[in-house]
């Protein structure tokens, strides 16, 4: 259990260093995601506003149902179709990505394909 809590202490470090660079605005907020060994969370965020614009995830009422395991690629890829589409709703078309202090493989980077398939530009 000892090497859970070091590998999320040196993930949280990463990510307060990325987010002194990445700040949402409203022309462009902040795509900021979070995974866990079963789900996997998206939302966008105006950081100067202290809002969020619109979120998915896993755990979300619409896709709990037709998601059979949140924590893999099929599921982070529809989370990431669904943001975009919500997003564009919204009228947000571009978004900086932040990656939370995770590497950019696997999960995190199918969802970022899948958004941007979907037309979210970054």
């Amino acid at each position: 259990m000892e090497g859970n809590i070091a590998r999320n202490k040196r993930r949280k470090r990463r990510r307060r260093g990325l987010r002194k660079t990445i700040r949402g605005t409203s022309e462009r907020p902040r795509l900021a995601v979070f995974r866990s060994a079963k789900h996997i969370y998206a939302q966008i965020i105006d950081d100067f506003a202290g809002i969020t614009l619109c979120e998915a995830s896993t755990r979300g009422k619409e896709l709990r149902d037709g998601i059979e395991n949140g924590g893999n690629i099929l599921a982070a890829k529809v989370v990431g179709k669904t943001l975009a589409e919500r997003a564009l709703a919204k009228d947000v078309k571009s978004v900086c990505f932040d990656r939370g202090g995770f590497r950019f493989h696997g999960r995190l980077k199918a969802l970022a394909d899948a958004a941007r398939e979907a037309g979210l530009g970054f």
